[in-house]
């Protein structure tokens, strides 16, 4: 079927030229309308489904002029959500014309509100960009049905390229400085997965201002993180949360279970407050409020793209006495600790606090603890 009816988020041009690249040089997009059909978001999902419903109107864009590729390419982007096409009429301004609709998998989605495509380009629009980028450079290479189970991260991951163009101060370091600096990806190298892993050619303007040579260079893709230390500044206790971790487990460390903030990935779209305090409540049970910025920056620049936003929350512990925690979906297995804080400063002192990103944390609050317990 060479006509297709386009009532969701293909109706966005920019999202469009992404899925179909140069595949259909010859596209007409009109304007049309599907009778007795709703278009609503999906529950939950950044992305909206099509429903039958008596008496109401689904707008949309008639597609014509499609080539073979290009439906092979909406087949595999679309089939990413679990959509497949059914034949339906549409109404265009000459009359009735025979299109191919996706629509989701029966039971699999469950409606939502209605739908707005100025609502969710708004929202949900850089995202899904960033998100169709990679899922379309894995189209002859991964199936659907993988992909899909990769698209939560792959939306994380474009959400935290958006959260990096925010950027930070560069008042001693180099400013930034586009034209300094060339990165070409080198394509079918790497690995793709729950992480990343990207082999590229860089070359970059050295201080001397000439040009460094092109090198080959890897990197690990990961994702945004928020990390929160729950603190008590009345008792002088804070909260940590201990949990068998897999990097220690590969390096052979023989007691590879670490102690660490409350922490976790910032999910597409969301602030990394937010993401903070719904760790909190996942990991430990605690409902924060306002939360301290304490340092944001790179876990290790030198080889990943992971990210962490560190926040102070100040709690009332009292009544706290640590426990088992953790989500059974996520198979996570938690054990909270509350501790005064110069228990937590021996347990550094020692060495057996062996996560940088809680020692970082530990010495961030030693700076500013007299000040939080003086206004408690």
């Amino acid at each position: 079927m060479s006509a297709l009816f386009f009532y969701g988020t293909l109706r966005y041009r920019p999202l469009l030229e992404i899925v179909l690249r140069d595949s259909a040089p010859d596209l007409r997009l009109t304007p049309a309308l599907l009778a007795d059909h709703a278009v609503h978001w999906v529950a939950d999902q950044p992305f909206p489904m099509i429903l039958p419903e008596p008496g109401a109107e689904a707008e949309g864009l008639l597609a014509e002029g499609l080539t073979d590729a290009a439906i092979a390419r909406l087949n595999f982007y679309e089939g990413g959500f679990a959509y497949a096409t059914r034949a339906v009429s549409v109404q265009t301004a000459h009359g009735a014309v025979a299109a191919g609709v996706f629509f989701p998998q029966e039971g699999l989605w469950q409606a939502g509100a209605p739908w707005s495509l100025d609502d969710w380009a708004a929202r949900w629009g850089e995202i899904t960009l960033g998100a169709a980028r990679d899922v379309m450079a894995r189209h002859g290479v991964q199936d659907s049905a993988h992909v899909m189970s990769l698209l939560p991260f792959l939306r994380s991951r474009a959400w935290a390229r958006q959260i990096a163009a925010r950027g930070a101060p560069a008042t001693r370091r180099k400013a930034p400085d586009p034209d300094a600096l060339q990165v070409e990806p080198v394509p079918g190298a790497g690995y793709d997965g729950f992480f990343g892993l990207r082999v590229f050619d860089v070359r970059h303007r050295r201080f001397d201002g000439e040009w460094s040579p092109m090198v080959r260079r890897e990197s690990f893709i990961a994702f945004d993180a928020a990390l929160v230390l729950p603190y008590d500044p009345v008792t002088d206790r804070l909260l940590l949360i201990e949990q068998l971790r897999y990097g220690p487990i590969l390096r052979g460390d023989p007691a590879p279970w670490v102690l660490e903030p409350v922490a976790g990935l910032v999910d597409a779209g969301e602030e990394p407050a937010d993401a903070a305090r719904r760790e909190a409540m996942e990991e430990a049970g605690l409902a924060l409020g306002d939360l301290i910025p304490m340092m944001r920056g790179y876990a290790s620049p030198g080889y990943s793209t992971e990210f962490f936003h560190c926040f102070l929350a100040l709690c009332d512990l009292s009544q706290v006495r640590g426990g088992l925690g953790g989500l059974d979906a996520e198979h996570e297995d938690i054990l909270s600790h509350v501790l005064p804080f110069d228990d937590a400063m021996a347990l550094l002192d020692s060495g057996e606090v062996t996560a940088i990103p809680l020692a970082s944390m530990l010495l961030w609050l030693s700076r500013w603890r007299d000040r939080h317990r003086a206004s408690a």
